[in-house]
């Protein structure tokens, strides 16, 4: 029997992945061998010796201390695309409300109330100052191509924009016209990002990006707040250079800024969203405790491991994979145990090594972090 640890409401849904013969689920569960958590700050957790996975329903982990989950051996699994479709539709809307000042129109409108049969008149007269392009035949940049940001490119284009796109790792697996960043910047009438929160991206969108771009640029903000940083955003929108922010994460400073629509953190707030990202999250947290196979971790390699096997040893470690598979071999071979299947693989500088066996061996092999036998 294995305990789940729900640090969030998770789906029914997605608690139903999980057989109830095999497994407790609840948000009580001590010692867990694994966790699932949508938003729940994990930092300062102190995680259980017996816990060997995390979950997390949505697709970034910023809630969850990787570098000490792998220092103990626990995988981090993530549920990238499952929340694609909900982020996507708030993303066009947003190309909108950017535009056609909405917003902003519609609670100038609130205002009018008791002006009984002059509404019209008013409505007329005020109208002008609410005024905003259409999308048709504008640029957008699409800084991000992954399950998100493709979903976008795809979308704009069928709404007639014409879409160009910025990402390192989609040479060869996109029809999207890419370019470079500077490009982006240059060329873009609304520049929509969807790339993660890392050293070499952290305020991307500052004055020196922004002095690039055309007069008037529209950003969109539905991954990171930090991609953008917030003192240079509202200097642009002041002096005219940026139209309109659109940001899924506001700051204190942000919130009734003139040009600024702030979303609280919305892009994945559909119910089919949390469904598919606590179905998502649950299979690969059963794939790896029943089976030892590992999809969509962060911090571990992938690991599509076949579902016969008659004993199977699973280690983690940090040496090479090459070079510890030989080890875990040896003691493999030396306690008489045939060995049926070997994977090994690197993820950076995290290792993960499965035999597969007609028989148990001893495991003590020198420089495994963690390991399972199933």
């Amino acid at each position: 029997m294995f305990n789940i640890l729900t640090l969030n409401k998770i789906s029914k849904l997605g608690l139903d992945k999980l057989d109830a013969a095999k497994y407790t689920c609840g948000d009580a569960v001590e010692n867990p061998d694994a966790i699932l958590v949508r938003s729940a700050s994990m930092h300062d957790m102190e995680l259980s010796d017996n816990t060997v996975a995390i979950a997390r329903a949505g697709a970034g982990v910023n809630n969850i201390p990787i570098p000490a989950c792998s220092d103990k051996g626990v995988v981090v699994f993530n549920t990238p695309g499952a929340n694609a479709n909900a982020v996507k539709e708030l993303v066009i809307c947003s190309l909108f409300l950017a535009s056609r000042k909405v917003v902003a129109a519609t609670d100038w409108c609130k205002t009018l109330k008791g002006e009984g049969e002059n509404v019209g008149k008013l409505v007329e007269k005020g109208k002008s100052n609410f005024a905003g392009p259409e999308i048709l035949g504008k640029t957008l940049g699409i800084v991000g191509l992954g399950a998100i940001g493709a979903l976008v490119a795809e979308s704009a284009a069928a709404l007639g924009m014409t879409v160009i796109a910025y990402d390192p790792f989609a040479a060869g697996k996109t029809d999207i016209e890419l370019v470079e960043l500077d490009d982006i910047f240059a060329n873009s009438d609304y520049i929509t990002l969807h790339a993660p929160l890392n050293d070499g991206t952290r305020g991307m969108i500052n004055a020196a990006s922004l002095a690039k771009m055309k007069d008037g640029i529209r950003i969109l903000n539905f991954a990171r707040g930090e991609l953008v940083d917030s003192k240079d955003i509202i200097d642009a929108l002041a002096s005219g250079k940026a139209a309109a922010y659109v940001t899924d994460f506001p700051t204190d400073e942000q919130l009734c800024v003139d040009g600024v629509t702030a979303i609280p953190h919305l892009g994945a707030s559909t119910p089919e969203s949390e469904e598919n990202c606590a179905m998502m999250a649950a299979e690969e947290v059963a794939l790896y405790l029943e089976k030892g196979i590992i999809k969509n971790s962060v911090n571990l390699p992938a690991a599509p491991l076949a579902d016969d096997f008659a004993v199977r040893t699973c280690f983690i470690h940090k040496e090479d994979a090459d070079a510890f598979a030989v080890k875990a071999e040896a003691a493999a071979k030396a306690a008489g145990a045939t060995v049926a299947a070997i994977f090994t693989a690197n993820k950076k500088d995290m290792g993960y090594t499965v035999i597969d066996t007609d028989k148990a061996f001893d495991t003590a092999v020198n420089g495994a972090i963690k390991v399972r036998v199933i």
